[in-house]
């Protein structure tokens, strides 16, 4: 191929396109549209629990406009890390939303569905035969850690979905990914460099995110040679070299090595040049080969957690808000375990929105500089069961809204709490357990691809 064009929707299915960037990213005849469907960045809470940080409503709006283009002109489609996190109930939700739009817009299409979630035998066979390593400075991959694991999922390279196109699906849906991976793989199989497909790749996973003004637009890259050109479809936005290259910082440690399975993409000596007001062109990627690696995601059960919101507006209260918590907290302590809850059984946080409730202990900004006129604090008990966890926050929030400090003058509470009931229950806690690389038998071995052709009546898999 001389030029292969690849559109990119939306930075994830379900946030949203302008339908005008979309038809003028049509109208540039695109060889595969596609989209992210997830990310890890909303926390371990969606991988453990199956749910989807977006709303099926808007997922199957997004989803809707993709396949009633792209079926009837023959483009392949593919969303990758389903559902937001990619598991099985995630990728089950977009199997059964396209399923839907197929019989609602009387489609019909040879569909793909790559698994990514992991079996707990499978990763133990991994473990034990030392092909897995930490990554983030975590301790090494052990049983007891996958036994504990509420769900796991590896993230694709490429291989998987040139399978999966190389046998005749229109529609691929796919479990965790990395996030270049489906469009490096309708470059890679079209023949051009595995540099140019994830470069493209690498700027495609976010929709319109490298180009100016933000807003929700579409991205085409256009794959030649020896180079990449990149467009948004918004007339109202535009692609500039320092856009571009700024986006490659985008969730990486490095701004010109860019890890990926079986190799590292090298943007340290690219070139950018601006084509038009609106596009550019980048080139000198390279890609260098590395041994074959999967990124493992895994959640374990932490608890359960309950908060409460309280704010105050009184500057002698403020002026000593760490001296006050800290009282607060040995209060807390000496209270809970009159009942039978220890110090260690549950984990209190207070977090202090208008001084440190962002940034935390690593605050830059000494507390004589910070002057709020309002601070909010976030009260927070983690326990392992639901009961212990509404009991200690009882305490504290009972204990931060009306305990003595030096100079009150206040005799009624100390704070404004805004919502009735005060406790807010947030359920089953969780967190990322297993951030590790596993060495798999092949690029394929992990993820199973299962066949479906829809809207025929001798659907077979």
């Amino acid at each position: 191929m001389e030029e292969l064009r690849l559109l990119s929707t939306t930075a994830i299915l379900g946030y949203g396109f302008a339908q005008s960037a979309f038809e003028a990213g049509l109208e540039r005849r695109p060889h595969l549209i596609g989209a992210d469907g997830g990310s890890s960045d909303p926390g371990p809470y969606y991988l453990a629990s199956g749910e989807s940080f977006t709303s099926r409503m808007a997922t199957k709006r997004d989803m809707r406009i993709m396949l009633a283009a792209a079926v009837p002109r023959g483009i392949p489609v593919v969303v990758s890390t389903c559902g937001g996190a990619g598991g099985d109930p995630h990728l089950q939700m977009m199997i059964d939303i396209v399923k839907e739009i197929a019989q609602e817009e009387s489609l019909s299409f040879k569909l793909a569905v790559i698994n990514s979630e992991l079996p707990k035998d499978v990763l133990l066979e991994h473990v034990n035969a030392g092909k897995t390593r930490p990554l983030y400075g975590l301790p090494e991959m052990t049983p007891e850690l996958v036994d504990q694991a509420v769900r796991v999922v590896g993230a694709m390279g490429p291989e998987p979905y040139i399978a999966a196109l190389d046998a005749g699906a229109q529609v691929i849906l796919s479990g965790r990914s990395t996030d270049p991976a489906p469009w490096a793989a309708m470059a890679i199989r079209a023949g051009f460099s595995p540099a140019l497909g994830w470069y493209a790749g690498k700027m495609l996973e976010c929709g319109a995110e490298p180009a100016l003004p933000k807003r929700e637009g579409c991205l085409l890259a256009t794959i030649r040679d020896d180079h990449v050109e990149l467009e948004p479809m918004h007339p109202e936005q535009a692609c500039t070299p320092k856009s571009v290259a700024y986006f490659a910082l985008h969730e990486n440690s490095s701004p010109i090595h860019h890890h990926e399975p079986g190799g590292m993409l090298d943007t340290s000596e690219c070139a950018f040049e601006a084509v038009t007001a609106r596009a550019v062109r980048v080139s000198g990627m390279r890609w260098r080969p590395m041994p074959y690696t999967v990124k493992l995601e895994g959640v374990e059960a932490r608890g359960h957690r309950v908060i409460t919101l309280c704010a105050t507006r009184d500057p002698v209260l403020q002026a000593q808000m760490d001296r006050y918590l800290a009282r607060a907290r040995e209060i807390v302590d000496e209270k809970a375990s009159a009942f039978g809850a220890p110090s260690d059984s549950y984990a209190l946080n207070f977090r202090v929105y208008g001084q440190n409730g962002v940034m935390g202990e690593r605050e830059p900004l000494p507390a004589s500089e910070r002057h709020p006129h309002e601070t909010a604090i976030v009260a927070e008990v983690v326990a392992q069961d639901r009961d212990t966890a509404k009991a200690v926050l009882a305490i504290a929030r009972t204990t931060i809204l009306h305990s003595e400090f030096p100079g009150r003058l206040c005799k009624e509470g100390n704070m404004a709490i805004p919502f009735s009931p005060s406790d807010l229950d947030l359920g089953q806690v969780y967190r990322f357990s297993i951030c590790h690389l596993l060495e798999p038998e092949n690029a394929l071995s992990l993820f199973p691809i299962r066949y479906e052709v829809i809207g025929d009546r001798h659907a077979r898999y």
